[in-house]
């Protein structure tokens, strides 16, 4: 299953190697990994909390990386997107894209991440010494979906 959303940890080594084995029209393969940052805003992150709306974002998830498989000539993608309470240095996202040559498996992965950022319905709550609070949408994910726009 090219998209999936799990509470459970993942191995983007061996989801690499279960992506890729045994595929010799593979040229180049793109992996991204986003993880749960100690430091956030300045300030220490004890936990962070994952919410979701799980019909909406599988939905959407996959809506992005059809897109992607449309935009560019990739042979393969998979998105695995966390939910539930993470720890710093934890796993948060996974995106591999396959393709012949790396640009178009490089230009694959940006697009979908750029699109998760502000298109998937994921809600964050950070959780410190200061407190809790939710994570609010930034400016800088909405310009960079701006490049993608035909």
């Amino acid at each position: 299953m090219p998209v999936r959303i799990q509470s459970n940890a993942f191995d983007a080594g061996a989801e690499l190697m279960a992506l890729t084995n045994g595929r010799p029209d593979i040229g180049a393969s793109v992996t991204f990994v986003g993880q749960v940052r100690e430091l956030t805003g300045g300030k220490s992150l004890r936990t962070m909390t994952l919410e979701h709306y799980p019909a909406m974002a599988q939905s959407e998830l996959e809506r992005i990386e059809a897109e992607a498989r449309a935009r560019f000539e990739v042979q393969d993608i998979e998105v695995i997107h966390r939910f539930g309470d993470l720890s710093p240095g934890d796993p948060i996202v996974l995106v591999i894209a396959t393709s012949a040559s790396r640009q178009p498996a490089f230009d694959a992965a940006n697009f979908i991440m750029d699109f998760l950022k502000t298109n998937a319905p994921f809600w964050k709550k950070e959780h410190g010494a200061e407190g809790s609070h939710w994570v609010d949408a930034k400016s800088s994910d909405d310009a960079a979906t701006q490049r993608w726009q035909k």
